[in-house]
């Protein structure tokens, strides 16, 4: 059975200088023989990330995308820090190798990692694996041990004491993201007036135990063992990791947890394959989370209507770059419709919260 994930054909307009990558890669990473070839990862939103294969190795370099972006969205060098902290203690984590902010060498920062290969899940389960009820419950629960586990790291003791600022973390990402949909927002856009006032006036008090977040942390940013689907061995895309609430990022995980009896517009923008028979529901899975971690979660209403609002917030700012030409790419067309739906469940969490 082969249903590894695999890079395509490198997109129009997103091409890389062959020769220059090659000598650079040569020149910093020992080992490395023969012809430099470049694929492309044709899914993700944000980031670009190419597979280099150098002879027999295979290698994933990532870089910001192509055309106007937020320097502090697209931190190259940010991203190559804390996988360079985690990994040795954290062995999800991709090794990385070399990271330059020489923009002679593709106009931009970028950074080069190793490859975990296995398989990665996408909308639907790929044909040729199958996955029992059992199975599907097995995966999601170690799914959610595993980021409990990531939350449960001294993030002071591998070095990230200064990696982010904890403090004031809530306050700061209601009032940045609010910001964001508003600077992104265009003609055909929801105005989001209501989501942005209730979560302002609805913000709980900060904990105790801040973390290392990933915050983009779903199920095809994992990895999963070829020989063995139900265990993870990688954790990819950690271009907005940083130090805060480990409730919040729960509840941007679960933004993107589209269970089999949602409503209509949440099935339309389902990603991955988290509605199989079997899938735990986003309140099973904070149950888990809860008792493993041994804390109590009250009102998880407030961080999954977060994690909803910035998910529309990051759709809009992508779907901006197309809705005024800064990409041809024509994923971004449909995110619209994406911003819409997850307004209307927002609004749904919010009449429903604190019944």
């Amino acid at each position: 059975m082969d249903v590894a994930d695999r890079p395509t054909k490198v997109r129009q307009g997103e091409e890389l200088d062959v020769t220059t990558i090659e000598e650079f890669l040569k020149d910093n990473i020992e080992g490395l023989h023969g012809t430099l070839e470049i694929g492309q990862f044709p899914s993700g939103f944000s980031n670009l990330t190419y597979m280099i294969r150098v002879g027999k190795t295979e290698l994933v370099l990532r870089r910001p995308p192509f055309g106007t972006k937020a320097k502090t969205a697209h931190d190259m060098g940010r991203e190559y820090r804390i996988l360079s902290a985690l990994h040795p203690v954290f062995p999800y984590v991709p090794r990385p190798f070399v990271y330059t902010e020489d923009t002679s060498i593709m106009g931009c920062p970028f950074y080069v990692m190793e490859r975990i290969q296995g398989i990665i899940l996408r909308k639907d389960l790929p044909k040729g694996l199958e996955m029992s009820p059992e199975d599907a419950r097995r995966l999601c629960e170690n799914l959610i041990d595993l980021h409990r586990e990531l939350h449960s790291i001294d993030y002071k003791e591998v070095g990230l004491a200064d990696f982010g600022r904890p403090e004031g973390y809530v306050k700061r990402q209601v009032e940045g993201w609010s910001h964001r949909y508003l600077a992104a927002k265009t003609e055909d856009a929801p105005d989001c007036e209501r989501i942005m006032e209730w979560l302002a006036e609805n913000m709980p008090p900060e904990r105790a135990r801040p973390s290392i977040i990933h915050n983009d942390y779903k199920l095809d940013n994992l990895v999963l063992d070829p020989e063995n689907p139900l265990k993870i061995i990688g954790i990819l895309d950690w271009e907005m990791a940083t130090i805060g609430d480990p409730l919040m990022d729960l509840g941007c995980s679960l933004a993107y947890w589209v269970e089999k009896n949602d409503p209509p517009e949440l099935q339309s923008i389902r990603l991955m394959p988290t509605n199989i028979p079997g899938a735990l529901t986003r309140k099973e899975l904070v149950s888990r989370y809860s008792e493993k971690l041994g804390v109590s979660i009250d009102n998880f209403d407030f961080y999954f209507c977060f994690g909803l609002f910035r998910l529309a917030a990051i759709a809009q700012q992508i779907y901006y770059r197309y809705y005024h030409g800064q990409t041809k790419d024509e994923r971004f067309k449909m995110l619209i419709f994406a911003v819409h739906n997850l307004e209307k469940t927002a609004i749904r969490v919010i009449e429903q919260a604190f019944e």
